[in-house]
Parts: C-alpha cells; sequence; structure tokens
C-alpha cells in the first residue's frame, strides 16, 4: 500500500513555486488547513490521516501538518493534487 503524501504549502497561495506550491495560482488558496485538505482528499474519493505534528522541509520552523492518501496507486501524485486544490476551493465557496 502506497500512501501519497500532501503538505499545506502545495495549496498556499503565499507560497511561490520555488517554495513549495504545486497548483496555479488560481487553484490556490490562502492558508489552506489540514483539515480541509483531508475533506477534500475524502471528496475525491480516498483515506486521508491527518498528522498534526509535521512540518514541511521547506518550513521547518512551522509544524502545519501533512495528510496521508491512502490507496492512491492508481493516479499520478500530481492529479490528485491537482483535484485536491479544486476541491480545497469549493470548500472555500
Amino acid at each position: 500500500m502506497v500512501e501519497k503524501v500532501l503538505w499545506p504549502a502545495y495549496f498556499d497561495a503565499a507560497k511561490t513555486r520555488s517554495e513549495g506550491r504545486r497548483v496555479s495560482e488560481a487553484l490556490a488558496v490562502e492558508e489552506p488547513t489540514v483539515d480541509e485538505i483531508a475533506q477534500a482528499v475524502q471528496q475525491v474519493g480516498y483515506n486521508a490521516v491527518i498528522e498534526r505534528d509535521k512540518a514541511y522541509s521547506r518550513e521547518n520552523w512551522e509544524e502545519r501538518g501533512r495528510v496521508l492518501v491512502k490507496n492512491a496507486d492508481d493516479s499520478s501524485k500530481n492529479d490528485l493534487i491537482q483535484a485536491v486544490a479544486a476541491y480545497v476551493g469549493a470548500l472555500r465557496e
């Protein structure tokens, strides 16, 4: 079973690509939370596990947590990130 790791920085509108953002500015949101990301992962159809005490390597001074996506073997990580970003944006509207 492969787990894919999603960090809030992937979806953060305040980050640049070199700082870790992995989605377009149009899909990015301000200060995404692990709870929003986990909810979006479940909407896409996967199980999500939140680990709150983790820090992204490019911002290791701040523990924003991460989301582990279970059983996501059938999709590429980029496809998963794009789908989750679209749902996070929809949750905010």
